[in-house]
């Protein structure tokens, strides 16, 4: 700085400034797990919500009827599910009846190629059972991927007991791939499975897609088969165990719309399928 002296004469001064020294930053690196711990909370919290919210709503769905025509030639009537129905209010499924007819058995969405689970498969298989309806569940097969590790994503995720339906393989797309090759995934899939349950797996398919591309090299195994806008049986080359017969149907305790199925034979029949 400058400073004035006697004699009107300048001469500097030089003062020293001491410069602060800026701390360094001590970043909390424990936040982190917390923030993770406190979001994840928050996500479970969110998702329990938004299932009660569904029951909730699912609990409000009724129906005057089941909004299709039914076979009536069939003794036992079914429907299939999967995480596109959302939450389900099993109570009013079982509850429900219409000219007679009851759901008399139901298939749930369990897992899907290699590694994925459908998220409402635990809760549909407890609850399903909690109310006293024959369950089964399925695989949605992807022919692009090993069937041998598919099948283990089936069996890692499903506990069969006494009085459950067989495991199903649902194949409805070739993704491109050959038919032999798919044919092989399919026979590696279900032969895996059998050892496991100890019992013959049922094959899932559109009429047209089984005719085509799976044929007599799978008859020895039960075929439930997707056909619609028939009156009375699917027309498929083969004797068959279920028909899907309608993709529109309604039911109590279910907001959307849901797959229709009867079962190919009496109540004696059903019974010697279930497992023992």
């Amino acid at each position: 700085m400058i400073a004035p002296i006697k004699g009107n004469h300048f001469c500097f001064i030089i003062v020293p400034v001491t410069m602060k020294r800026k701390k360094k930053k001590k970043y909390k690196w424990w936040l982190i797990p917390v923030i993770i711990f406190c979001a994840l909370c928050l996500y479970i919290a969110g998702m329990y919500w938004w299932q009660q919210q569904q029951e909730e709503k699912a609990k409000f769905a009724l129906y005057p009827g089941f909004g299709i025509q039914l076979p009536v030639e069939y003794e036992i009537h079914g429907i299939d599910v999967s995480f596109y129905q959302q939450a389900i209010y099993w109570p009013s499924v079982k509850k429900m009846k219409e000219q007679n007819v009851q759901i008399g058995f139901v298939f749930i969405k369990a897992t899907e190629g290699l590694g994925s689970t459908d998220k409402q498969f635990k809760r549909n298989w407890a609850q399903a059972k909690q109310q006293g309806i024959p369950r089964g569940a399925y695989h949605f097969f992807l022919a692009t991927k090993d069937g041998k590790t598919q099948a283990k994503n089936f069996i890692k995720n499903v506990q069969l007991q006494p009085g459950d339906l067989p495991p199903v393989l649902d194949i409805e797309q070739l993704y491109g791939v050959s038919p032999k090759l798919m044919q092989q995934r399919i026979k590696d899939w279900l032969q895996l499975v059998e050892a496991a349950y100890h019992v013959k797996p049922i094959i899932y398919s559109n009429a047209d897609f089984y005719n085509r591309n799976l044929g007599a090299a799978f008859n020895k195994y039960p075929l439930w088969v997707a056909h619609y806008f028939e009156n009375n049986q699917p027309r498929v080359s083969r004797d068959w165990t279920f028909w899907q017969h309608s993709s529109t149907g309604k039911i109590n305790g279910i907001t959307s719309k849901v797959d229709f199925n009867v079962f190919n034979g009496d109540s004696t029949a059903f019974k010697e399928l279930l497992i023992k």
